[in-house]
């Protein structure tokens, strides 16, 4: 469909996700294993090439944005090899709080929660639980710091905003 077709789209995607908030976006391309198994809330956006296998539910707060090529994994395997190759699969959920901001090239595997409010930073694989309030990057993620009071007035590292009506 024509990008700017926005009601096709978004009847479309509402035919692909178990469960959707007002105001989602998905730009193309977008991958999942079956889509019903995934929940968004209200003003989730998700931009190019992102993947969900959805094998385990996937649910996913309000105001959440994925930078490209963001990766959610319910899916695995066992690590014994006899036990690998049996063809055994499972679904692990996945969980992400309100006011996410998952960066670019961004791996989340399977069993974690995002708490609210907190930032992942490019490049990271998230490997265990991020709690609220936090900013945590790397492979494996780690939490850097806590989101402070101190941050409302930076748009970017130490540029601060020059407009009062940003919010």
């Amino acid at each position: 469909m024509h990008p700017s077709d926005n009601e096709k789209r978004d009847k479309l995607i509402r035919s692909i996700l178990g469960k959707a908030g007002p105001n989602v976006y998905l730009e193309a391309p977008f991958y999942c294993d079956y889509g019903y198994n995934i929940e968004v809330g209200d003003w989730f956006f998700s931009n190019y090439n992102c993947i969900i296998l959805d094998v385990g539910k996937v649910t996913i707060g309000n105001n959440v944005m994925f930078a490209p090529n963001v990766s959610i994994y319910t899916a695995g395997h066992p690590i014994h090899p006899d036990s690998r190759n049996s063809g055994y699969e499972y679904g692990i959920p996945v969980t992400i709080g309100d006011n996410v901001w998952v960066g670019g090239n961004v791996v989340i595997n399977p069993g974690i929660t995002i708490g609210n409010n907190v930032v992942i930073g490019s490049g990271s694989v998230v490997t265990k639980n991020i709690p609220d309030n936090m900013i945590a990057a790397g492979n494996p993620c780690k939490v850097i710091r806590e989101i402070t009071e101190d941050d409302r007035k930076y748009y970017f590292k130490d540029k601060e905003f020059d407009v009062d009506d940003y919010i």
